[in-house]
Parts: structure tokens; sequence; C-alpha cells
């Protein structure tokens, strides 16, 4: 920001006797980044995008106050882990979101410094936080902002209809920054900056509060605050923020089979197919995702899908199996682990599978949160012998192939 002004105030300024409030939006949907859940849930290292952060600011011995931006999926998927936060749903932008929070933190006095942060950034240090806070304390009329220089030329662009853009004239970037969050501020500009915007789109706090005259100063970023926005950020904040740990390939088989019936919908592979006869059994009696649990909780050496889910057990009758399917992929997950593969066969005599192969491998890709490339399923008949030869049942078998840590 051109009127900005730089300050390196020093890594190790004392700012354990100013007490500080934190903010941390965690209300983005992510779809750019292509994942099937929200992308502070995504796996960095040994626990979710979103812990990192906060067990930053947890660890900071000047944070009093914390809250955290989010509905109902991250809250629900964060569970115990949320203790300590105060919790403010997430609005349709986010300065909705930040005047939610700011809601919350009524009973604190104007000189409070408060920091906003994205969960997207998730490698938050003690330095940078020092950094910010040391910088709004110099003076009155105050805010702050940790930066990064642009190393790469910046051009002008013309978009067209084509495969090709026109390069234009190249930027001076020598006045350019990278602006990064946590960003802080006092609570008084903060309070001022959203009352006078009303309901707009701003795309941070800075931009609100400079507005009202208050000087940005720019301290420090850090290159670890790298922001989740692609899915190949993910790769690099692993790079940045995470120590490579050796791992090691398990595999693991699964089988299952189920009798057909008249008079019961056919689920196979997470999905109904129309036909004259269903599968019979305890839950929604779905033969594939069945065998796809237990090759995955078989590569775990975690049982199999009776030791979880007991057939015996009433709260299972008519379940859906891909809750089977999600909680065994999330034990893998729960281990650090990752499913490199899952191979699929499903044995029938009818209904044909082939012209369904497709939305199943999109439905298991969903169920499990990995890529369709990662999923495969094919379909054979016994050549009517045995009972699938005479349509008796289906069958299916499942091999699971994941990547743990020695």
């Amino acid at each position: 920001m051109s009127d900005s002004v730089f300050v390196p105030a020093p890594a190790g300024a004392e700012t354990s006797h100013v007490p500080i409030a934190v903010i941390l939006l965690a209300g983005g949907k992510g779809e750019r980044a292509g994942f099937g859940l929200p992308k502070q849930l995504q796996r960095l290292g040994h626990q979710n995008v979103l812990a990192w952060s906060m067990d930053a600011f947890e660890a900071h011995p000047a944070v009093t106050r914390r809250v955290l931006v989010a509905d109902a999926p991250v809250r629900d998927a964060m569970g115990e882990r949320l203790a300590g936060w105060d919790l403010a749903h997430a609005g349709n932008e986010r300065q909705q979101s930040v005047a939610n929070a700011l809601a919350l933190l009524g009973d604190l006095p104007d000189e409070h410094i408060i920091l906003v942060h994205d969960a997207a950034r998730p490698g938050v240090s003690n330095a940078v936080v020092d950094r910010l806070v040391a910088a709004t304390v110099s003076g009155t009329d105050i805010a702050a902002i940790p930066t990064l220089p642009v190393p790469d030329t910046l051009a002008a662009q013309q978009r067209t209809d084509t495969e090709y853009d026109v390069m234009g004239d190249v930027v001076d970037r020598s006045q350019l920054a990278r602006v990064q969050t946590p960003q802080a501020f006092r609570l008084e500009h903060l309070r001022a900056a959203h009352a006078a915007a009303h309901q707009g789109a701003a795309s941070d706090d800075a931009q609100l509060v400079r507005a009202l005259g208050v000087t940005l100063l720019s301290v420090v970023g850090d290159a670890r605050l790298h922001k989740l926005t692609y899915a190949e950020d993910l790769t690099i904040l692993n790079a940045l923020l995470t120590t490579p740990q050796p791992m090691r390939i398990a595999t693991g088989m699964g089988y299952d089979v189920h009798k057909l019936v008249p008079d019961r919908p056919l689920w196979i592979g997470g999905i109904t197919i129309d036909h004259s006869h269903g599968l019979l059994g305890h839950s929604d009696a779905d033969v594939a995702l069945h065998a796809l649990t237990d090759a995955l909780l078989g590569a775990l050496a975690d049982g199999d899908i009776g030791d979880h889910f007991p057939p015996t057990d009433p709260k299972w009758a008519g379940a859906a199996s891909d809750r089977f399917l999600e909680f065994a992929g999330q034990r893998v997950t729960a281990r650090g682990g990752s499913i490199e593969h899952v191979d699929l066969t499903i044995i029938a005599e009818a209904p044909k599978i082939g012209p369904h192969r497709l939305p199943i491998r999109q439905r298991i890709s969903e169920i499990l949160n990995i890529s369709l490339e990662r999923v495969s399923v094919k379909a054979t008949t016994s050549e009517k012998l045995g009972f699938t030869g005479r349509r008796e049942g289906i069958a299916a078998q499942a091999i699971a192939t994941i990547k743990l840590p020695e």
C-alpha cells in the first residue's frame, strides 16, 4: 500500500503486557480449492488447517480472548477442540463475519488490541504477532499489517477470448507489497470502521480502518503465512510447515455378500439403482461400501465393520452405509495417513453395473474426500454359477491402499 509505513519492529519485541483479542475467520467454503469439505478442515501435517492457527493463538501469552467465526460443519468437526473459544456465525461476506465477532467483544475497552486472522493462513508465529502489536501500540491512530515484498515481475494483462492473453506494460513492483494476516487494530478503530462501512465487501479490515484516516504500518510478514486458496497451496504449506515423516504403505482387503429380496431399495456404491430386488441387511446393505469399509479397516489393522457397527445394535438399523465408509476414512486421517487408492469389484448377474460406474466412483470420491482418479470401480458376473449366478445375491470385494506414518 503506497501510504503505509514499513516498521521493522524487533523480532523479540515484548508484548506480553498488552492484552490481545483474536478474531479467527473460518467461514470460507474454499470452493476454488476444489476440496470435498471446507479447506480449513483439510489435513496439514498432524492436524487440520484450522487447528494450526488455533494452536498459535492459544500459545501466545498475551492473547486473552479468542473468537472463532465458523458455521456448523466446521464447529461440528472441531468438537471439544473449541473449548476456550467464543463462537460467532459466519456472514455471507468477510466483513459481516468480522462484525458478528465484534458483537461478542462488546465488554472490551476501546484500547484493546484486536488481531483479525484468516484461518486459511495456518503459519502464524509469535514473532509476527509481536511485531504487529509493537507497531500498533507505538502511537494512537495506528494499525499494523504484515507484508512481504513482491518478488515476481508484474505486468498488465489484457484478457482475450482465445487460449492466450495479451501481456502489456510492466508494473513497478517497488511500490507494491503482498498483504497478509493477522492484522492488528485498536478495538475502537475496528468498531468505528465497521460501523461506517455498513454492508460492504472489503477484502480485508485494513482497507476499512485506513478509510478512517488511521495510519497503516507495515511490519515484516512471514512466508509461512502462505494462503490456502487452491489445491496446490496445500502442497506448498506442507513444505513450509511440516517436517517430512517416514511413511509406509499398507493394504487391506474387504469382501461382503448380501441376499437379494423383493420390496427393498437397491443400494450399491452409495447410490440407489432401479431394480426389481434390493439387498437384505441390518443397514441399507450396501455391499460395495461394506467391502470398501472393511478394506480400509484392514489396512489399518483396525478390526472390521462388525466390530465398529455391530448388526445387533438397533441404532444401525437401516443406516446409510456411507456413514461406515466415512468413519473408516476418518480413521485413516486420524492416524496421520492418506488414502492412496481404492479398487472395488462388484459381482452381480443383474443389474448391469456398467452404466452406474461413474456415479458410484463419484460418490465414493465424495465420501472419502479423495480425487476421482484414486477410485476404481469394476464389475463382473460369475457366469451364472453360484448364488450370484442364480441372482440370489450380490458380492463385492475391495482393496484399499493407504499411506501411514512409521
